[in-house]
């Protein structure tokens, strides 16, 4: 080929004078059915799918709101629970060969085991067929994957205490009480004589508002008697002779819970 045979200058560029585009349609009425203008055609049908699970979110969240919960609070006890999507490794860590001593293998070398294989699928897999029955390999890894996920996610929550933990974050009624820090049954609260009051907080909160397993003493409507029969003898899900101060700490203890009525 001689030097500049066949080309001609553009500038600076160098395109074959002979040079011919392509069969391109001027139209797309040649293939109908088969292709479309990405604008407006394609793009106007993606925006239209993209309206309606807008729309269709926006219901659901109008009809079924986040439920929200208290605020924080350390002195309450509180089990954190993942979304539904993350309950199968949940319940992963529950067991004896996942948690403990060996969380490691639950928390990083089993998910990662997974993700591994997920990662090397392209190269377990580079068979031209498509239908699952063709490819025995990545169909197994997919079947055991989402039958396991299935498995620990039902097994979380039928066997997860949602009342309990509806009840540890919901949300408490501010009520109006003066607490009188003068009267001996407040040091007790604190633990300040002794740590007789440790079981009491641990369950009741040293704010006072309860937790999942004992109800708030703010504005409670028990008398003083009423208070010391309970520390002694127990209620409900509080077993009897919990406390162990003397005969006197329970009596100033109890005058101190009953002072705890709410303003009129």
């Amino acid at each position: 080929m001689h030097r500049g045979k066949g080309m001609k200058f553009v500038g600076d560029s160098r395109i074959k004078a002979n040079h011919k585009m392509p069969n391109v349609p001027k139209d797309y009425s040649e293939y109908p059915g088969k292709t479309e203008a990405f604008w407006p055609n394609f793009l106007l049908k993606e925006w239209m799918v993209g309206a309606v699970f807008l729309i269709a979110y926006l219901l659901l969240t109008v009809a079924h709101p986040s439920p929200l919960e208290g605020p924080a609070d350390p002195t309450r006890a509180y089990v954190p629970l993942p979304d539904w999507y993350f309950l199968f490794m949940y319940q992963l860590l529950k067991y004896s060969y996942a948690s403990g001593p060996y969380n490691v293998i639950g928390a990083i070398v089993i998910p990662g085991l997974a993700f591994g294989a997920l990662l090397l699928m392209p190269f377990l897999d580079k068979g031209p067929e498509r239908r699952p029955s063709k490819r025995p390999l990545p169909t197994a890894f997919m079947l055991l994957t989402l039958a396991a996920m299935f498995y620990l996610t039902w097994e979380s929550v039928v066997n997860h205490d949602w009342e309990a933990q509806k009840a540890m974050g919901a949300i408490v009624e501010e009520v109006d009480v003066d607490i009188d820090e003068s009267l001996p049954g407040f040091a007790i609260w604190n633990g300040d004589t002794g740590e007789q009051a440790k079981t009491c907080i641990g369950c009741h909160a040293a704010d006072l508002n309860g937790g999942p397993a004992a109800p708030k003493l703010l504005g409670n409507e028990l008398t003083a008697e009423e208070v010391e029969d309970i520390i002694h003898n127990g209620r409900g899900n509080m077993p009897g002779g919990q406390f162990q101060g003397t005969d006197e700490e329970a009596k100033q203890l109890a005058e101190f819970i009953a002072s705890l009525k709410a303003k009129e």
